[in-house]
């Protein structure tokens, strides 16, 4: 599977890739919004792990573009990665853009099933 990530923390969005590629996945990472929408358009993702909080735009707004553009080739599976929970305002805010929320720090395991379930 090859995966977007967009997260501004560097640490962790490298780290994350570097664990989904022992899982024989292909990631890139992206640490902005328009990083993730300019990567979205040179290549062809099927799943994108999204920070809710972004420094140029929110994360639901990548998730919504994103969708728009899924006929055309955009991810088909989009997942929230925050620090917020889908309680929290933000997190309820973006809940029906993703088709999954998973809330920092990452559990890799569940990261694990969401990528192995058949789409």
């Amino acid at each position: 599977m090859n995966v977007l990530i967009v997260d501004d923390n560097e640490a962790a969005a490298d780290l994350l890739q570097e664990l989904l590629a022992l899982q024989d996945h292909t990631a890139r990472c992206t640490y902005t919004a328009q990083q993730a929408m300019d990567a979205a358009a040179e290549e062809r993702f099927d799943a994108a792990l999204i920070d809710l909080t972004l420094p140029d735009f929110p994360g639901a707004e990548v998730a919504r573009r994103l969708r728009s553009n899924a006929a055309s080739g955009g991810p088909r599976l989009l997942v929230a990665i925050s620090g917020f929970s889908v309680e929290d305002a933000a997190g309820a805010a973006a809940r029906d853009l993703f088709d999954h929320h998973l809330q920092k720090p990452i559990d890799i395991g569940q990261l694990t099933a969401i990528l192995s379930a058949p789409n």
